[in-house]
């Protein structure tokens, strides 16, 4: 009984051996050995394989040589698993996966996702940025003519419309592993090509020359980026590293460009440390002229004599999680007091601007500024504070040639909290304004290049439109896209001017997003003067008082697929006019007395 019992359990380890002998488990075995007193002996693979009883297994055969440079060689007791590809980034290709160069959601050569030759990428980008935008600002009447019969009011009729396209070529050539670490070279070219056309209801204001009409069209190619980026080394396994990039290229000194937002030629030294908790930037730009009707870079004018020097410092995380820190150090050296006067290509007076008694001027001041941006807990907050010291050789106020220390300040800060799909901001700013123009102290605050990131941006209309002081391509109270009334002709062509009034803003703003297509932004600021003693000299009139008045504006912005790929906004904005406001600009009748700018957008981009 025991005999039997033992021969049917042999059977049955048998039966399951031969069962596993199938399996994917035992796949690449080369034999399976049961105990003789299971009462047999299994051999797996093929005939060749087997062997009987006493007989020395036969020699293993030896697997085809491998590249060890393409892919791991496989291990000695299992088969081959592995097949070689040319390459890690055509595997998708292997499977079936084919690019298309017109899909840049897809594999795409033209996107980076694949090298065109080694380690070598390319990177191609193409933006379509459309602007329609009617406006309404007070217009001064041209000095020398005017086409309104019997019109004998300082301000004319004041109705415009502006048609400007833009088409931004970015083409990279990018070589290294750049998933991973930064890339070793970046070449990076960057031309926009422009078409612009304004219509005005008076003449003097698109040309110094009224004969030229009330209706300008123009085009213009600006190299905008143009730059090589160098990778030196890294500093360490994750990747810490140092880069130096020269060339035309993007330069922002702070994160909502209150100082200098623009793209010049220069040199720039930056990397990280610490894992990226600390970043740093040292650099020099040398400011080029810019076209006048498409504020795009001209490579073709001979360079300003205007330096900036800066270095910046970032600390992540810092004074707590999710809050970065910034300290930035910059000087601005203008030389421009030894060149013949500067007219743009309307005929107008840049430099020096035709204000107070018109001589060549320098400048040296530096800056020193704290910034930061983050949350602390639910609280977002962005702020920056500015503190602007030097010297201005010539003080165009004073007509005794006498020199002015610059001394001014600059404090701005956006808190804003989030419900779900709701955010509430209320936002500052402060400039210092200068209260005794011809006392030999500077003590209005003007920048370099701003471009505020701030308070609505380009949807307000105080920052959006360039507010004419004097003449219509004179002196302005404010220049485009910015936010200071420094009083010079332009941040294109003019020079910084630190006798000004200065600013003060408060406001509130919402953010609803509806859809996650469809986002509504409101934003309500009020605006005075910080003094208005410069404004007053500058005009011979008594009591202007510092109420701007309030700043209104709503935007629609629409994103159909959900990212950037496709935008469109629809934004207006109104100027409700205060009573220092009407001092300078008392329009004819109250009809008039509404200011009001309204901006369509569409940005396609590939």
């Amino acid at each position: 009984m025991r005999r039997q019992v033992t021969r049917s359990a042999s059977l049955a380890a048998l039966a399951a051996m031969l069962l596993l002998a199938g399996s994917p488990a035992f796949a690449g075995k080369e034999r399976i050995e049961i105990d003789e007193t299971a009462g047999a002996t299994l051999a797996q693979a093929s005939d060749e394989d087997r062997r009987r009883p006493g007989r020395p297994t036969r020699e293993r055969q030896e697997l085809p040589a491998v590249d060890a440079s393409r892919v791991p060689p496989p291990q000695p007791t299992l088969p081959r698993e592995t097949i070689p590809v040319p390459d890690r980034w055509r595997i998708v290709e292997a499977i079936g996966v084919n690019a298309r160069w017109w899909d840049p959601y897809n594999q795409n050569v033209l996107k980076g996702d694949r090298p065109v030759f080694d380690d070598w990428f390319v990177n191609l980008s193409l933006v379509s940025d459309t602007v329609y935008e009617p406006r309404r600002f007070p217009n001064p009447t041209g000095i020398q003519a005017t086409t309104q019969a019997g019109a004998i009011d300082q301000f004319g009729k004041n109705r415009q419309t502006v048609f400007n396209e833009n088409l931004i070529v970015t083409l990279s050539f990018i070589k290294g592993n750049t998933a991973y670490q930064p890339p070793d070279y970046e070449i990076r070219i960057g031309p926009v090509f422009n078409y612009n056309k304004v219509s005005v209801e008076e003449v003097g204001l698109l040309y110094a020359d009224p004969a030229k009409g009330k209706t300008r069209g123009d085009q213009f190619v600006g190299w905008q980026e143009l730059f090589l980026d160098y990778h030196i080394r890294n500093v360490s396994d994750r990747f810490d590293f140092d880069s130096i990039r020269v060339g035309i290229q993007p330069f922002q000194l702070d994160f909502r460009g209150f100082l200098f937002q623009d793209l010049q030629l220069g040199a720039r030294l930056f990397g990280n440390r610490d894992n990226n908790f600390w970043q740093y930037n040292v650099g020099w730009a040398r400011r080029m002229e810019k076209d006048t009707n498409s504020g795009l870079n001209d490579i073709g004018a001979k360079l300003r004599d205007d330096d900036i020097y800066f270095v910046n410092l970032f600390r992540q995380d810092w004074p707590v999680l999710g809050f970065t820190s910034q300290a930035v150090v910059a000087h601005n050296d203008n030389r421009e007091n030894d060149r013949r006067p500067f007219f743009n290509e309307n005929e107008f007076q840049e430099r020096p601007a035709p204000l107070g008694d018109q001589r060549p001027r320098k400048y040296r001041v530096t800056y020193a500024g704290l910034n930061g941006d983050g949350h602390f807990g639910r609280l977002n907050l962005t702020g920056s504070l500015y503190y602007a010291f030097g010297k201005d050789d010539h003080n165009q106020y004073a007509g005794d040639g006498s020199s002015a220390d610059i001394r001014a300040y600059f404090a701005a800060a956006e808190v804003s909290w989030d419900f779900s799909w709701v955010r509430v901001r209320a936002q500052a700013a402060y400039a210092s304004g200068d209260n005794d123009p011809t006392d030999g102290k500077a003590s209005g605050f003007s920048a370099i290049f701003e471009n505020p990131q701030f308070a609505g941006a380009d949807t307000s209309y105080f920052i959006r439109q360039q507010i004419p002081f004097i003449g219509g391509g004179g002196i302005a109270l404010t220049p485009r896209n910015g936010m200071l009334t420094d009083l010079r002709t332009s941040k294109e062509h003019g020079q910084s001017n630190f006798i000004n009034p200065g600013l003060i803003l408060l406001g509130v703003g919402t953010d609803f997003d509806i859809t996650p297509e469809f986002r509504v932004s409101t934003n309500f600021n009020r605006l005075s003067f910080d003094t208005t003693d410069s404004l007053e000299f500058l005009r011979n009139q008594n009591a202007i008082d510092d109420e701007i008045g309030y700043d209104l504006s709503i935007a629609l912005i629409y994103r159909p697929t959900f990212i950037q790929n496709i935008v469109g906004r629809l934004s207006a904005a109104v100027l409700v006019p205060g009573d220092g406001f009407r001092d300078i600009y008392r329009a004819r009748n109250d009809s008039e007395d509404f200011f009001y700018s309204v901006l369509a957008n569409l940005i396609l981009t590939y």
